[in-house]
């Protein structure tokens, strides 16, 4: 079965009745374990250190999240407080993401049931992002000589932004971001494939957009790792959302990924990136999805 990755930790306490649904994780892992997607259990990834954060983030800011002494106007924009146990979550999804990467790696295909915190940018957190974990554990391994490059598949319903602005000077780690025009972030950083719908996109037409651009860009680029961040707010029922895609849309979306991405050989890591609602049970089981499309790839 796909290695998948999680961390208690990837929960943190939240003020009651914060709009960010935390829930969704340990639910998530519920879910996964409940439909035999980790019977072997979950690999526990070791928390993203002080140098690998500071390889995309201004350090002045990576030592003031640690010490959870964030100023007030970054923690507003970031959405969360940002003290010792969201601090914690952060560095655990950070490294979550680089685990599940080296998993793809050894194995073809892995995930984390955390990650895709894409509004993180260099100097500071933001849109419920303190850390960049797909950015962080791509500069990790391309550092290390594990990969030299990489292809990030964005298809959060959010344009991201963070990972364009932390990896503007890399140019061997690419990001495609396939999100609702009109959404958040009001003012977006230019990445370097940005695809903005229109509001209300149906499953067919966004399915037709994605067909259409990712397997020329895979051809093109060739990279040695994909990370994918299967974010589910392009969901009809969203509160954050503006595109209308249904469980079945999501699921064929996650399964065109995959299968465009591993028909070529090409190792991939996922993160679940946004879901937002209140409903946190129906949020975890659409994050599932991708996990049921990466399982029925490896099974495959």
């Amino acid at each position: 079965m796909t290695p998948i990755v999680y961390h208690p930790a990837y929960q943190a306490s939240l003020p009651e009745g914060h709009r960010f649904p935390m829930g969704k994780y340990g639910r998530l892992a519920e879910i996964l374990t409940a439909r035999g997607l980790a019977p072997a259990g979950f690999a526990q990834p070791a928390p993203a250190t002080a140098e690998m954060l500071g390889l995309v983030h201004d350090r002045a800011y990576v030592e003031a999240a640690l010490a959870s002494a964030v100023p007030r106007a970054i923690e507003r924009a970031i959405g969360l407080p940002v003290d010792a146990g969201v601090t914690r979550r952060a560095r655990a999804s950070a490294g979550g993401t680089l685990a599940a990467a080296r998993l793809a790696l050894a194995h073809g295909i892995a995930g984390s049931a955390a990650g895709g915190s894409h509004h993180a940018r260099r100097e500071q957190g933001a849109g419920f992002c303190v850390f960049n974990d797909v950015a962080v554990a791509a500069r990790v391994l391309q550092r290390e000589g594990t990969i030299g490059r990489a292809l990030i598949v964005d298809c959060d319903v959010h344009q991201g932004d963070g990972t364009a602005d932390c990896l503007y000077a890399c140019p061997d780690l690419f990001t495609l971001s396939i999100h609702a025009e009109k959404n958040y972030p009001a003012r977006k950083i230019p990445g370097d494939l940005d695809i903005g719908l229109a509001d209300g996109l149906t499953d067919a037409a966004y399915l037709a957009v994605l067909a259409a651009r990712l397997p020329p860009l895979l051809d093109a680029l060739r990279p040695d790792l994909v990370f994918y961040n299967a974010g589910v707010d392009p969901h009809r029922d969203d509160r954050l959302g503006r595109l209308a895609l249904t469980d079945a849309g999501l699921s064929a979306r996650d399964r065109l990924v995959v299968r465009e991405t591993r028909a070529r050989g090409i190792p991939l890591a996922a993160v679940i990136g946004g879901g937002y609602g209140h409903d946190v049970d129906a949020i975890a089981a659409r994050h599932a999805l991708v996990f049921e499309a990466i399982a029925a790839e490896a099974g495959g």
